[in-house]
Formats: C-alpha cells, sequence, structure tokens
C-alpha cells in the first residue's frame, strides 16, 4: 500500500534513535528522544492551501529536520511514518556539507593587504570621516571653575 499525501503534506519516515550516548551509555527506549530528523517519502503535489499559493521545495529522499511534536503518525504495513506540513520541516539535512573541505583557521597571507586595503580606518566611536571632537576646557561636571590667582 504507498500513501500519497494531498497538497503541502509530506510523509516522512523517522531515522532511527541513536541507542548511546556519544559517551557510550546506553539509553533504555524510554529515556530515548523522539528522533527529530526524518527522510522524506513522500511529497504532496503543492497547489493552493488557505487562499495562498504553495510551492514544494522539498524532494523525495531528503532527510530534514522536523519539529519535534509535529504531524499525524500512521502505521502502514508494520511501517511508522509521520504525516506533516511543509511548513512543520525547519531545514534540509545536508550530509555532504560536513564531509567537505575543512576551514581554513587564520588570515590567508595573499589575502591580508587587500582586506587591510578595504578596511575602513578605525574612528573611536565617530562617524567615518567625521572631525573629532574640539577638546572641552573649563569646569568639570558639579564644580564651579578655580578661580586665577592675580599677582
Amino acid at each position: 500500500m504507498n500513501i500519497r499525501p494531498l497538497a503541502d503534506r509530506v510523509v516522512i519516515k523517522s531515522v532511527e534513535a541513536e541507542e548511546t550516548t556519544k559517551s557510550g551509555i546506553i539509553l533504555t527506549a524510554a529515556a530515548q528522544e523522539k528522533p527529530s530528523i526524518a527522510e522524506i517519502v513522500a511529497v504532496g503535489p503543492g497547489g493552493v492551501v488557505d487562499g495562498k499559493e504553495v510551492k514544494m521545495f522539498v524532494k523525495v529522499g531528503e532527510k530534514v529536520l522536523i519539529s519535534k511534536y509535529s504531524g499525524t503518525e500512521v502505521k502502514v504495513d508494520g511501517v511508522e511514518y509521520s504525516i506533516v506540513r511543509q511548513e512543520d520541516i525547519l531545514a534540509v539535512v545536508d550530509e555532504a556539507a560536513g564531509e567537505a573541505a575543512p576551514r581554513k583557521r587564520g588570515r590567508a597571507a595573499a589575502s591580508a593587504p587587500a582586506a587591510a586595503a578595504e578596511t575602513p580606518k578605525k574612528t573611536r566611536g565617530r562617524k567615518a570621516g567625521a572631525k573629532p571632537a574640539a577638546k572641552k576646557t573649563g569646569a568639570k561636571r558639579g564644580r564651579k571653575p578655580a578661580a586665577k590667582k592675580e599677582g
């Protein structure tokens, strides 16, 4: 049996929850959190929903991050699925991005002169190009100016 979602709905299948923590502690089924990463199994056609045109941005096979308690859970042929609206999907998980080349730390020697040329001169709280304020003279706040001695 196949599930075909309507309008802006998406059928997802939860990715298995981890049974151990990063430190190696084995979790019981009751202690495990509901997984928030799921794989898309089917996508609705989109269309007009509540008077607004909805375009579907997700595709079958993508892994997505969903709200923890969103959607309707159904069981078909012994497999648990959730049917959620596209707006309940928070993000698409891109696994290839995590395996990309590592980021360089620090500045590259070649780009340092170019970056220095583009960086404006520090103005210490003033707007760029503004003249420095004239130095104030006279009494300090709350005090009378000192009398000049004659003589």
